[in-house]
């Protein structure tokens, strides 16, 4: 016990980054040998589930489900450190609880304090990383569904295996016209252009005004660094011009469809027209895998010179 010191748990700690409680019990088990207490550090799992908690889980899946019948739709992106573990069916498991919840709580809950199978989902994917040696998070949710006494139903789409996910929800004035043929079509083309297109807003009205305020500075000043530039009293029309262009980028009922050819709100009054009663986009959710997250770069020079010190 004398062995054990305050600076030899210190040093167990920076080479494991255990805690400071399980290195000192390790170097007590080890009788002060470092060497061995590393050892026993990485027996006990310790070392791996506390260097694991540090790395960037920026993998794994999202996933969009529609459920209650059509009226409801959920979507959670679920991560984890690598794609090929993303892949492995404990963490479909996972997931699967993860959506199982996601359909059930209010928006804003905290999924990892929800239970489901008798522990929490934070309880379950604790014992994932210690099956598959990497850290798991729930990154986030969302859920769109019909309001009580609207006729029509909610759509999902997922991209290239659970990289993108879409929902949205379509409305009619018909429950005739809200399982039409033409407007299920509509629904999924529709969904497909979310996810492709990525646009901010379903409508023009629903942009901050401040970003659409930055866009119109943006503008002005491409305008005056122009080395042959207009007259300024072209300029607010000039400008206004770019500012339409924008919204037919970044608004999805302006975007003009990528199959198509037509703006999603023609193809949205053709498929009314052709359903009998008009219908509406009422709302849409797009998650991608992994976007806002800074995935660390993984110097390899370091990593090759640390295997060779080993």
């Amino acid at each position: 016990m004398s062995s054990v010191t305050i600076s030899a748990i210190r040093e167990l700690r920076e080479r494991t980054q255990a805690g400071m409680a399980d290195c000192k019990s390790a170097l007590i088990e080890a009788e002060g040998d470092l060497d061995k207490a590393v050892e026993v550090i990485l027996k006990k799992g310790k070392a791996k589930s506390a260097k694991r908690a540090g790395r960037v889980a920026a993998e794994g899946e999202v996933r969009a489900e529609v459920f209650d019948g059509g009226r409801a739709a959920a979507v959670a992106e679920v991560n984890i450190e690598t794609d090929f573990s993303a892949r492995n069916e404990n963490f479909k498991a996972f997931v699967d609880k993860v959506m199982a919840v996601a359909k059930t709580v209010d928006l804003g809950t905290d999924l990892l304090t929800c239970e489901t199978a008798g522990k929490t989902l934070a309880d379950h994917g604790t014992e994932l990383t210690a099956r598959v040696g990497e850290k798991v998070s729930i990154r986030r949710f969302d859920r769109l569904t019909i309001p009580e006494g609207k006729h029509g139903f909610c759509h999902s789409y997922v991209h290239m295996g659970g990289k993108i996910g879409v929902i949205l929800t379509i409305e009619a004035e018909t429950a005739e016209a809200a399982s039409h043929e033409s407007v299920k079509s509509f629904a999924d083309d529709t969904a497909m252009q979310v996810a492709a297109m990525d646009p901010t807003a379903l409508r023009r009205d629903q942009l901050d005004e401040a970003i659409v305020a930055k866009q119109r500075e943006i503008f002005e000043a491409q305008l005056r660094e122009d080395p042959k530039p207009k007259p300024e009293k072209v300029w607010p029309k000039i400008i206004e011009g770019k500012v339409s262009k924008w919204f037919s980028e970044v608004v999805l009922l302006e975007q003009q469809s990528a199959q198509h050819k037509k703006a999603i709100d023609e193809l949205r009054k053709e498929a009314g027209e052709a359903a009998g009663a008009p219908i509406a986009i009422t709302g849409f959710v797009r998650f991608q895998l992994g976007e806002g997250i800074e995935k660390k770069q993984d110097d390899v020079r370091a990593g090759v010179a640390e295997l060779l010190n080993k």
